[in-house]
């Protein structure tokens, strides 16, 4: 499978499937034989039991995961690291992390915190600027429902100003009794500029572990062979 070595997933919102979207591009990848690690920058809502990491390395089969830092409340990382009083690492430290679980993987995914411009830092530093610092290739998970394609406007206009590239996009939730709305959304959002790799069944989570990864790459089937 011909893909970067280090991909960043982040969404046109928060809850819009990027945790599951990450656990399924991992099992693709760890279905075809690639060894994958798994590194969150910023991990809020531990208070509640929250886990990103620990839910794709369920879904996902033997892959690697890390955070960078956890947090207690469920809210953007400098909002939650206030409330925690916790520095937060610098985006170099992240870019660092990344480079040296690249070093040890055939593939790096990195799952942002809420949309591309959300602060992981305390510098101001985004998703998208650790894109800038790993050159690294990005997929853009965003929900089918209505509003949704301002907000995989505004994104993909955000990525395209830093000239940051756009493996493709992915529906995170793909609802069981889709209505017009959805159908019309995918059909407009897969005439992009960029490519549609698939969509993801709502509730895939609940699947067993067996059945998610059985069912990944058909999900994903436009990511490239």
């Amino acid at each position: 499978m011909n893909l970067p070595g280090i991909i960043l997933v982040t969404g046109t919102d928060t809850g819009v499937g990027k945790t599951i979207t990450t656990a399924a591009l991992a099992a693709v990848l760890w279905g075809t034989g690639r060894s994958v690690a798994v590194y969150k920058p910023c991990q809020s809502g531990a208070a509640d039991g929250d886990s990103d990491t620990a839910e794709i390395m369920r879904l996902a089969g033997t892959v690697a995961a890390e955070n960078g830092v956890v947090l207690a409340q469920p809210l953007a990382p400098v909002a939650a690291a206030a409330v925690d009083r916790k520095q937060l690492p610098a985006l170099a430290a992240h870019a660092g992390r990344v480079r040296e679980l690249a070093a040890t993987h055939d593939h790096v995914l990195v799952e942002g915190a809420g949309g591309l411009l959300v602060e992981l830092d305390s510098d101001g530093g985004t998703l998208a600027d650790l894109g800038c610092i790993l050159a690294a290739a990005f997929v853009l998970v965003a929900r089918p429902g209505l509003g949704t394609l301002n907000h995989t406007a505004l994104t993909l206009e955000a990525l395209a100003a830093r000239e940051l590239h756009v493996l493709g996009l992915v529906l995170g939730s793909w609802p069981a009794s889709p209505e017009h709305v959805h159908h019309s959304n995918r059909q407009v959002l897969g005439s992009l500029r960029v490519p549609f790799l698939g969509a993801l069944p709502e509730h895939a989570a609940e699947l067993s572990p067996a059945d998610f990864r059985a069912g990944a790459a058909a999900w994903l089937n436009g990511l490239p062979a």
